[in-house]
């Protein structure tokens, strides 16, 4: 009997220069040149340290120019914070709808993730920086990151139901594989070793081994 999950893992391992993992279709943010510099100024600087004047300096405007465009400091990252979730958000969706392999629609959905942290590295902020938001601005972050974890949520509830998974808790195991999976911009570097498929695969193997499901040996 096939195992999709196994099957693709496996040409996965084979296939070489034409991973199947780099077969995903990544979106990429598309930052103007405000956020772009946003974007530049909170990842060295943390949402504190981080200057309007020097935002602004970066994007070749005056600070008058920048608040035409967004009111404040907290318009900015939120600004920032959503245009790198929402794709990633829409990506996972039309993942997790992939097939009806539990294995096969979570090794895609790590994958997915991967790659989007990995080859979209520029457009990268840590989602922690959320806790600045205002309430009405974290709660509109918080809607699009739940939608992501539901879909994680509801693959491994079909996977234990299944009995494809082994899995004491799902909501725990499901905050283990999406905290394993946004670490990885932390460490990652292009040109380190490891492309982005490299990393997706590892990482789709590593996510099913945690949930009790037997990946072939690399």
């Amino acid at each position: 009997m096939s195992d999709p999950a196994r099957d693709r893992l496996e040409q996965a391992r084979t296939t070489e220069g034409d991973d199947v993992a780099g077969q995903r279709e990544v979106e990429t943010p598309v930052l103007g040149p405000i956020l772009s510099a946003a974007l530049e100024v909170f990842n060295e600087h943390g949402f504190h340290g981080a200057s309007v004047r020097e935002i602004a300096r970066r994007a070749g405007l005056t600070v008058p120019s920048l608040y035409y465009h967004y009111d404040n400091k907290e318009g900015l990252l939120r600004a920032v914070l959503m245009s790198s979730l929402e794709p990633v958000v829409r990506g996972v969706e039309r993942e997790a709808s992939e097939g009806e392999d539990p294995a096969e629609r979570l090794a895609r959905v790590v994958e997915f993730i991967v790659l989007s942290v990995t080859s979209a590295r520029t457009a990268a902020i840590d989602a922690a920086e959320s806790r600045y938001l205002g309430p009405e601005n974290h709660a509109l972050y918080v809607a699009q990151r739940d939608r992501l974890e539901g879909c994680v949520q509801q693959i491994l509830a079909d996977g234990a139901e299944a009995g494809v998974f082994v899995i004491d808790d799902i909501s725990e195991t499901r905050r283990a594989i999406l905290g394993l999976t946004q670490a990885v911009p932390r460490w990652y570097q292009h040109g380190g070793g490891s492309s982005p498929a490299d990393v997706a695969h590892r990482y789709a193997r590593l996510v099913l081994r945690m949930v009790g499901y037997p990946v072939p040996a690399a």
